[in-house]
This record gives structure tokens, sequence and C-alpha cells, in this order.
């Protein structure tokens, strides 16, 4: 775990760091469950609609916002993603979010909503809105923003963390955006699987859906079980 105070010159480049009354959009999910769908082959077999039925809380990432289009935030980690997407998330009703200072400074139209990760960090951050761990991937940063809004459960949808059976649901990117390589991968794998022992200290239950993830820390089980865990 880390605390973002431990970061005071990140944004000197910047000329105005994050401020509290940046965060006004953070939700409050306390004591609710937070179901964060990434893009893995697996995610195309979870029957979703049980957790919108349950009323749970839902961060789609990327492309996955198509299978869970109920969901309250959708989170992209890079610019391009949303700028080819544009046309298509427009009317996504949910909030908007970015780790990518462009969608800040350059789409501010566009309504997405930013957050400051700090490059080189592959821990959960906690301790003042805003700051999260980069830990290379999406997936990674979407638990560590779901954590600052205190749910007590999270529940992994498509977070395969191989190749073995494929690079997403819906195929490979194409057109400029990047897909997943093995070394990367396996970053993955080891930041995410550190990321349970973390959320576990903030006491969020965690549980991992996808019986082909190599994760090996979060349990796993069916999303009905998850949810009645």
């Amino acid at each position: 775990m880390v605390e973002a105070s431990a970061f005071p010159d990140q944004f000197d480049k910047e000329k105005r760091g994050p401020q509290s009354e940046d965060f006004a959009w953070y939700p409050d999910w306390s004591g609710e469950t937070c179901v964060i769908v990434a893009s893995g082959p697996s995610a195309r077999d979870v029957p979703l609609e049980i957790a919108a039925g349950r009323g749970c809380r839902c961060i789609a990432i990327n492309e996955s916002w198509k299978l869970a289009p109920w969901a309250d935030m959708l989170y992209a980690c890079d610019h391009v993603w949303y700028y080819k997407r544009r046309g298509q998330v427009a009317g996504f009703a949910g909030i908007k979010v970015s780790q990518d200072r462009v969608c800040a400074d350059l789409m501010p139209d566009w309504d997405i909503k930013r957050v400051y990760s700090v490059r080189g960090v592959e821990q959960i951050m906690t301790g003042q809105p805003g700051y999260i761990g980069w830990g290379g991937n999406s997936g990674f940063q979407a638990v560590n923003l779901a954590v600052h809004f205190n749910p007590a459960k999270i529940i992994l949808v498509g977070f395969d963390m191989t190749l073995d059976h494929g690079c997403h649901w819906h195929g490979r990117h194409a057109h400029g955006l990047s897909n997943p390589k093995p070394p990367y991968v396996n970053r993955w794998r080891r930041v995410t699987d550190n990321a349970y022992f973390a959320i576990q200290r903030e006491g969020i239950a965690g549980f991992n859906t996808s019986m082909k993830s190599k994760l090996v820390a979060w349990p796993k089980m069916s999303l009905e079980d998850a949810l009645d865990a």
C-alpha cells in the first residue's frame, strides 16, 4: 500500500496538481459490491445481467462497456481509445474516467474525468482522492480506483491474465490501439495479485470469476457465488 503523500513532486511539470475539489464526482459505494469488467475472453461468458439485477456497482474497462452498458463508470487508460471510440461512447450514461491528461486538456467537451496515475508505482494507492498506482494496465488502475469508493466487495470479470485463450473477448484491437504481449501480461498478473492483499487490508473482499485466469491470489468462483459470498 502506498500513500499518495509520498509523491509530492510528481506533478511539477503540470502547473496545477490535483485538488480535492477536482474529485467531487467520486461516488460513495460504501457497503456495496463493485463488479469490474475487463476484456479477457472469459468475460463474454459471465451473466452480467445478474449483477445488474442485484443493483451492483460496475466499472467497465474499454470495450467491455458493451457487455455492461448499464455500468456506473467507464475506465480507459489511454486517450487514444476514447478518441477512436468517441462516437460510440458519447451516449454512455455513466461517468467516463481516464488517467490520461490529454482527455482533460484536449477533450474537455467529452466530460472525461481525470485521475492521476503515478508511473512506476505498482501498488494500490490510498490516502488521497485522485491518485492511483500505475501497474501498467487499465485493470489494475480500475481496481485501485474502485478502492477509493469504499465498496465492501470487488468482483473481477475478464481478468484472465493470460493469452492462452485469446487476446480479448472482442478480438484484437486494430487501428492504432495496442494489444497485450506476454511480458506485459506477466507483469499485470503480478501487480493484480498483489492488489488482492492490499484490498484485504482495506477491509474489502475480492473474488475472480475467470476460471481460466492465471491470477492465484484472488479466490475463483462463479459470479452468482461471488455475489452471495
